[in-house]
């Protein structure tokens, strides 16, 4: 692959730059991940840690480690002046924020910017434009990005949203508009309805993302749920990666991903793709997104929502393209110009993610945290761990119940099913109930075999 002009131009200009040092401002697998990334480019990782997480895997990887603050992520893990003192103090360049916490927060982007601290992510000013749902639905629609029918803003009364919801037409969402990870959300079939869901999404917006503004959509039964992955440098260059099919889901949650999906078609990945792109284009994007979509069974889609962060699913997209996200993100972060175009993108075999989690399917997928006892992480050809659990480690109470990413690679669709059955069927977690045993199972069924599968499959939606 060929380095762009513009890329030349730089280095010649300012020679090569990269962090000496980086800050790693989130915790458990993901925080591993960009550990692992940056100690195979030569970079020095901070890990930031709460009291709860004083024996983490993350912590004990990082060359310097420090602790922000007790076990709340209130109080650590979302507590802005802490890691930017942190940061500081250990001469940290750039701030990595992973996943969740403040990945997608834009006061603390634009707080790494005051402070001269690189943000490995997109600007504050694109965060904020992304991140409040209804502005990122009018930005796609001026830019001719196919929308789902719905409300041109927010909708601040249940008057308001009865009236709407009367002129879309029933099955509706209403939507969080500051929201992610399925909350405040509702689904509402008829008007009576209607105004307890409104105040309920409303309340639930509030308390998970301290603002109550919704946004309301036409609900789109039973969709698939397909996601496009983007990376944009700071020289106009976008690209997609392909496709991910999100649709295993319980409670609005992804348990397992895909790519390619099974329903992808040459002209509709085309279609789709130059959509993504053009989201992107659309709203001066850089650095590594993901563009959501939902795709009905006439093959109509429709953009959901945009991601501005790397996402848990990332690494399917890895395994089918060659290409790490992580190093990628690092890269264009430090200005450096992506090295290939849309035509240099390969897509080769299948692979498959399934989130396992510390939680009890029999009882609606209750959080189980507590000792782990032992540990056998599944190995062999095509198949990938990513994790920070080891023997003798206590899942918190306090954070999300992920405990580990299995992926499976194949040369096609049924090897990577396969293999997955087979990577589940070795992987042994003690002292804590998991959802292992559920997602071996769930491979077993007919509409995951076949492909033929939608976001109702386990919740019946």
């Amino acid at each position: 692959m060929t380095v762009c002009p513009e890329f030349a131009e730089f280095e010649e200009r300012h020679g090569h730059y990269m962090f000496k040092k980086i800050l790693i401002a989130n915790r458990g697998e993901i925080a591993v991940r960009i550990i692992r990334a940056c100690r195979e480019m030569g970079i020095e990782t901070v890990a930031v840690y709460s009291e709860a997480d004083k024996e983490a895997l993350h912590v004990m990887l990082a060359d310097e480690a420090v602790c922000i603050g007790p076990a709340k992520s209130k109080d650590s893990y979302l507590n802005m002046q802490n890691i930017i003192s942190a940061t500081v103090l250990t001469g940290a360049g750039a701030i990595h924020p992973g996943f969740g916490f403040l990945a997608e927060n834009s006061a603390f982007a634009r707080m790494c910017e005051d402070c001269n601290i690189t943000f490995i992510g997109p600007k504050a000013d694109t965060i904020d434009l992304l991140g409040n749902k209804s502005k990122a639905r009018e930005t796609m629609k001026k830019a001719g990005v196919p929308v789902i029918p719905g409300s041109e803003g927010e909708v601040e009364t249940v008057k308001e949203a009865k009236e709407l919801a009367q002129k879309i037409g029933y099955p509706v969402m209403i939507k969080a508009s500051a929201g992610g990870g399925g909350k405040g959300m509702r689904a509402v079939h008829n008007a009576e309805e209607l105004e307890k869901a409104f105040l309920a999404a409303k309340s639930e917006a509030k308390a998970a993302f301290s603002d109550d503004k919704v946004y309301i959509e036409k609900l789109i039964i039973n969709p698939k749920h397909i996601e496009f992955q983007i990376l944009a440098d700071n020289y106009g260059n976008i690209v997609h990666l392909g496709e991910r099919d999100c649709s295993v889901q319980r409670r609005n949650q992804k348990i397992m991903e895909e790519s390619p999906s099974p329903v992808m078609t040459p002209q509709l990945r085309e279609r789709m793709g130059n959509a993504a792109v053009k989201a992107a284009q659309a709203s001066g994007y850089v650095n590594a997104g993901t563009i959501e979509f939902l795709v009905d069974s006439e093959q109509n889609f429709y953009f959901m929502e945009m991601n501005t962060r790397i996402q848990v699913e990332h690494p399917v997209t890895e395994m089918v393209t060659g290409i790490d996200l992580i190093k990628a993100q690092i890269k264009i972060a430090a200005g450096e110009a992506m090295p290939y175009r849309q035509e240099n993108i390969e897509f080769r075999g299948h692979a498959i993610e399934c989130r396992i989690n510390a939680e009890d399917p029999a009882k609606g997928f209750m959080p189980c945290p507590g000792l782990v006892e032992n540990v056998l992480f599944p190995g062999g050809f095509g198949v990938r761990v990513d994790s920070a659990l080891y023997p003798g480690y206590v899942v918190p109470s306090c954070y999300d119940s992920m405990l580990a990413k299995v992926i499976a690679y194949g040369a096609d669709r049924q090897e990577a099913l396969y293999r997955m059955r087979r990577a589940l069927s070795e992987l042994i977690i003690d002292g804590i109930q998991t959802n292992t045993e559920y997602l071996y199972e769930l491979l077993d069924r007919e509409e995951i075999i076949s492909g033929n599968y939608n976001t109702g499959l386990i919740e019946g939606k």
